[in-house]
């Protein structure tokens, strides 16, 4: 049974609650407790039933708010807090009806706030905004394909549409829309790695020779050491703490690296344990170093320079001698590099003491089989890239590539953002992919690197892309700049969103503007030749069947892959050798192509259905071999920049809340930090605020400084004593993304740099009326 518009109560920041202690640890009866009230709530025992005894089962649907793998032994209820959330955001029976449209132009949505926008239901029909109006209007699908297709085919140019992709969109729907694209005649597909882990991708490529986690979700339990950089798995992939536990009861000692302390870093009670209800639940950090901001890649420097110290000391017992010859290429120019490291400048880049590290080293060398893993926290700088060929030089020093329970490992936070690129949602695929692209659907695909999400940004704005198109996403809440990036969307001719529910990106349109309603995960896909399914790729590599278990909340909802299907009919007629008509019917006959195009997918449908599907080659874990241009692993030189701070400014980072996925808010509650009804807080040391003449609980500008001389600014938001690093700051992302200039991104990857803005705080001072005459 659905429901229409609700009523939903937007939060009041003026009455913001600070607790003024963060937790010391995560999930327990709490986050039992959150996980299943929205849901009951919100969809009812039944659909609750459904979904979630479903979620992360191997008969079930991929959980579409983390890419964490799943173990080999699942439980009943293999999913956690924010896992419950998304789905019950997705599932819900809430509906947006026709009359909405009607009575909400696009400039008051504008006005409404992301949580707002998501609580007014699920998009059930497609709507067109003509140029020059302020409403959308419901029509029909042939209406929407049509005005989408004649769009396109007038441009002068394929190159003046762009393509994004969402990382939820499933494989098949991806391989289509790659397919589309490029027959269309461009590379254009920017996606939301560029805005995340694209620093992950360069730097291991050009190291390792593949972008992709090195290890399997059972290393975790043999290592014994695990460095965590740069993440906070509590919040963003909380399932994590569970491997983390079955780690520690292992053996295996953790270090967590973090400006901030997390609760999913010091102490996790296991729900599904008696421990985890009754207990104190398992402690899990042994050591935590609060890094400053952009002080990994010194940290990591020093470490690697002890390593080497250690082997000059007792030559022949420190270094893989035979890993390095044999596999790696590089020693002696890193030996001759850190050789010179400053290490003043280390202790002023991390604000660590000598002791901290020294303890770090002796950790890495006590241990036989180390995994570093990593986030947004390590690969949204400037020196994101070379932070990570730091990673990289640490492992391959002592031989932690290639071995049980020891590898490198980016956790990815879309839940199939590495199955897109698998299957060619990238501006820049390598030839021998589009070499087996044409020759499976007979053409030529373009060749000319496209743009990636900072790039659309720059040439909507200078008119070079006058159409954009979303598989997914929220692509103006996502990417840095806000406002300059609302003006280049605005700066199009026609902006088309295919969605399950309304964002900010469909509130800020080009002259015309659609919305495609789509089938979401949860639900079931009946198509002409009985129920499909789609399939996904996890963090480390595992692809794996997702099938829907609920109806679908509307009736006339296409599916992602129809979508995409349909509008290649439109756009492209019978140019290419596509059976678009038949994908859409049944997804096998897109699997029987993928298994032609894409390396390590053959035989896709009969592997895909084996039991828990089947897991990517990955040449660095399986055997030791790395796709670099000499065959071998890389150790890199590089040079040390860490991040400077003019005085009275602060180094600030952007985070997510606990009540949100991306850029999706669930509630204006972050348990975890201590904050409740609200969002505009910026998290400042009590040390900072002090010697800024600063006090908890007033309200500043927040400006960021950078030499364009542009105005950045978040208005009155409230300061939040906080335990952060000295000369850091946090806000919540996407708030803070105006502050982020558009070319301020990580070199190489070119990743908008939101974990190291420069801010200058201004109190906001109170306005007390002047008492009148009478008064």
């Amino acid at each position: 049974m659905t429901r229409k518009n609700p009523k939903v109560e937007e939060a009041d920041e003026s009455g913001i609650e600070v607790s003024g202690h963060p937790k010391t640890w995560a999930a327990g009866v709490p986050g039992v407790y959150h996980s299943m009230q929205p849901a009951l709530k919100h969809m009812g025992v039944g659909r609750t039933g459904k979904t979630l005894l479903a979620l992360n089962q191997k008969d079930g649907f991929d959980c579409m708010s983390c890419a964490w793998p799943d173990p080999g032994h699942r439980k009943t209820f293999e999913f956690c807090e924010n896992g419950a959330k998304a789905v019950t955001w997705e599932a819900t029976p809430v509906v947006i009806g026709s009359g909405f449209w009607a009575e909400h132009p696009v400039s008051e949505l504008r006005e409404r706030s992301e949580y707002w926008l998501g609580m007014q239901g699920r998009l059930t029909e497609p709507v067109y905004k003509p140029a020059g109006e302020d409403h959308y209007r419901p029509v029909s699908w042939e209406q929407a394909f049509t005005i989408a297709a004649d769009r396109l085919k007038g441009l002068a140019s394929p190159d003046q549409a762009t393509f994004y992709t969402s990382g939820r969109t499933s494989n098949e729907a991806a391989f289509l829309y790659q397919l589309f694209v490029r027959a269309y005649g461009t590379n254009n597909l920017p996606d939301c790695s560029n805005m995340c882990h694209e620093s992950s991708g360069w730097a291991m490529g050009q190291t390792i020779g593949i972008g992709k986690a090195t290890i399997s979700y059972d290393d975790f339990a043999k290592a014994d050491l695990i460095i965590i950089m740069g993440q906070n798995p509590g919040t963003n992939h909380p399932r994590m703490l569970t491997a983390l536990e079955e780690a520690k009861e292992a053996g295996a000692s953790i270090v967590a690296v973090n400006p901030l302390p997390e609760a999913g870093l010091m102490r996790y009670k296991n729900p599904q344990t008696v421990k985890g209800i009754i207990g104190r639940g398992t402690n899990l950090a042994d050591q935590f170093m609060q890094v400053r901001i952009g002080g990994d890649m010194a940290l990591l420097q020093a470490v690697s320079k002890r390593v080497l110290d250690a082997e000059a000391a007792a030559p022949g017992t420190v270094l893989d001698r035979a890993f390095l010859e044999e596999h790696c290429e590089g020693l002696e120019d890193l030996k001759a590099h850190l050789a010179g490291l400053d290490e003043a400048a280390v202790l002023e880049a991390t604000g660590l003491r000598v002791e901290e590290i020294d303890e770090l080293a002796d950790r890495y060398l006590r241990a036989d089989k180390v995994i570093i893993t990593w986030a947004m926290g390590i690969t949204q700088h400037k020196k994101g890239v070379a932070t990570i060929k730091e990673i990289i030089n640490l492992l391959l020093l002592r031989g932690n590539i290639g071995k049980p329970g020891a590898g490198a490992s980016p956790i990815r936070g879309h839940s199939n953002v590495q199955g897109d690129r698998t299957m060619g949602i990238w501006e820049q695929m390598p030839p021998a992919f589009l070499d087996s692209l044409g020759k499976e659907f007979s053409f030529d695909p373009p060749r000319e690197h496209g743009v990636d999400a900072v790039e659309t940004v720059r040439q909507m704005r200078d008119g070079g892309i006058r159409v954009f198109v979303g598989l997914g996403g929220n692509f103006v809440g996502a990417i840095s700049d806000t406002h300059a990036a609302f003006a280049a969307m605005e700066n199009t001719e026609l902006s088309v969103q295919i969605s399950t529910k309304l964002n900010r990106s469909h509130t800020v349109t080009g002259a015309e503007a659609l919305i495609l309603p789509t089938l979401g995960r949860t639900e079931i896909d009946l198509q002409e030749t009985g129920p499909q399914f789609v399939s996904v790729e996890d963090t480390v590599c595992a692809v794996h069947a997702s099938h829907g278990t609920v109806d679908p909340v509307a009736p006339g909802l296409l599916s992602e892959v129809a979508i995409v299907s349909r509008l290649a009919r439109h756009v492209l007629a019978d140019s290419v050798h596509a059976d678009w008509a038949g994908f859409e019917k049944d997804y096998d006959l897109v699997r029987e192509h993928i298994s032609h195009v894409v390396a390590g997918c053959e035989d896709y449908n009969r592997k895909i259905r084996q039991d828990g599907g089947f897991v990517m080659p990955n040449g660095p874990r399986d055997s030791r071999t790395f796709n670099t241009p000499t065959g071998k692993a890389m150790l890199t030189v590089n040079e040390l920049e860490h991040v400077e701070r003019p005085a009275g400014t602060l180094i600030l980072q952007s985070m997510r809340s606990h009540d949100q996925f991306n850029t999706t808010i669930y509630g204006h509650n972050d348990r975890y930090r201590g904050i409740r009804k609200g969002r505009d807080v910026v998290f400042v040391s009590p040390e900072d605020l002090a010697e800024l003449g600063l006090a908890d609980g007033q309200h500043v500008d927040v400006h960021g400084v950078y030499a364009d001389n542009v105005e950045r600014v978040l208005r009155n938001f409230r300061l939040v004593s906080y335990p952060t690093a000295r000369g850091c700051a946090a806000a919540y992302y996407p708030e803070a993304n105006v502050l982020v200039p558009l070319d301020s991104v990580a070199e190489g990857s070119q990743t908008p740099v939101s974990k190291a803005v420069i801010v200058r705080l201004e109190r906001v001072m109170a306005f007390v009326e002047e008492p009148t005459a009478a008064g």
